[in-house]
């Protein structure tokens, strides 16, 4: 996933309403940024830290920048809740990931469980159909370890209970975790923030979900994903 345009540089001021952001850009100018999270980002927003920011020439838009990238613990962090889909996706159609690759189709916000959307959906005649869910990781509190979720997410254990319907109904129901940071060489269902995901994902897993997870490399020019890498207890 490539930027299409170079990103503006400057330094947190801090963040708040969840969607705003004060910014102090690297030429001194003060600005309001929207931030594409719906999560607590948690331990990264930490006044004065480093951040990346697309811009919009889009008239109508009430704020033209767009936080993308924050620096934190010495390495770069994609927080767009909005990009995962579209990088899993390109993961998936480089061949990242084999255990989800073959299909003759991919389709994208597909309808199916109870009022939900699918964000990948893989089908091919000859393969049972793969209902894949995506998950935006950036959560590191320890060396080397992705953990997910960082604040409680009913909609998240919600997921996790109709993938195993799906899988009860003869079709792979998978759980994708895409971690924005490259700094992580293994994932953990963090049980201790959200209990509730934790005993979902247990649960899932009994029920024959797959899991994976993939690391992805950051830079202000785009985001990839680079690595499979394991989940842990």
């Amino acid at each position: 996933m490539i930027f299409p345009a170079p990103l503006a540089t400057g330094r947190l001021v801090q963040r708040y309403k969840r969607f705003l952001a004060d910014i102090i850009l690297d030429d001194g100018n003060p600005i309001t940024s929207s931030v594409p999270n719906t999560g607590s980002m948690l331990g990264l927003t930490d006044p004065g830290i480093r951040v990346w920011l697309s811009l919009s020439d889009d008239g109508k838009r009430k704020y033209a920048h767009t936080l993308q990238i924050v620096e934190a613990q010495g390495t770069l962090v994609g927080i767009n809740t909005g990009l995962p889909n579209r990088i899993a996706e390109e993961a998936i159609m480089a061949g990242l990931l084999p255990a989800l690759g073959g299909y003759g189709a991919l389709k994208r916000e597909q309808k199916y469980g109870v009022n939900s959307r699918i964000d990948i959906l893989l089908t091919d005649p000859e393969r049972p159909t793969a209902y894949v869910e995506v998950k935006n990781v950036h959560f590191s509190r320890t060396a080397n370890l992705a953990e997910f979720p960082d604040s409680p997410t009913a909609r998240g254990a919600k997921h996790l209970d109709e993938l195993g319907n799906m899988v009860e109904n003869g079709h792979r129901g998978v759980m994708l975790y895409v971690i924005q940071r490259d700094d992580c060489d293994r994932l953990r269902i963090c049980g201790d923030l959200d209990p509730v995901y934790a005993r979902a994902f247990e649960r899932a897993m009994r029920r024959g979900v797959e899991a994976y997870a993939i690391r992805c490399h950051i830079t202000p020019s785009g985001i990839a994903a680079t690595t499979a890498i394991p989940i842990i207890d």
